[in-house]
């Protein structure tokens, strides 16, 4: 019998997602799904003026990238593993992300605690970093995955 994902997943492991560049198309898109139309993301007029200097993607969108970039950056067997996408912990958007700017994430496996499910193994925490072309970390958080 194949060891299971949970099973073999270590503590303490580490990757990095490839990169991908917010757009202005991103934004608008985000802000339309979203119904957020905050004048931080969306009046690029008001926003020369503050402190950012020009708008800012939103902090959810920025999050939903990097769980694309998570997803694009697993393995099959990863990918097979998951069950389902269990929880956010410690969110924090602790950078603006400007259009234009380019991110990757950077994920450690924190923690992995068996689970008695009809499906699932158990879970496995990581720590997530959302990190831009200039090194700056733009979001942090804890995300966890229900896996086999």
């Amino acid at each position: 019998m194949t060891e299971s994902y949970f099973e073999t997943v270590e503590i303490g492991e580490q990757r990095e997602t490839q990169a991908r560049t917010v757009t202005e198309t991103d934004v608008v898109n985000f802000a339309g799904v979203s119904g957020d139309f905050n004048h931080l993301h969306t009046d690029a007029e008001s926003m020369a003026d503050s402190a950012f200097g020009e708008r800012i993607a939103h902090g959810m969108l920025v999050f939903s990238i990097a769980t694309g970039l998570l997803w694009q950056s697993r393995s099959q067997k990863e990918r097979d593993a998951v069950v389902a996408f269990y929880g956010i912990d410690e969110v924090r958007f602790v950078g603006p992300t400007l259009i234009g700017d380019t991110i990757h994430v950077e994920i450690e496996v924190l923690e992995k605690e068996p689970r008695e499910h009809p499906v699932a193994t158990g879970v496995v925490r990581y720590d997530i970093a959302v990190v831009t072309q200039d090194d700056d970390t733009v979001l942090s958080c804890e995300m966890l995955s229900l896996v086999t």
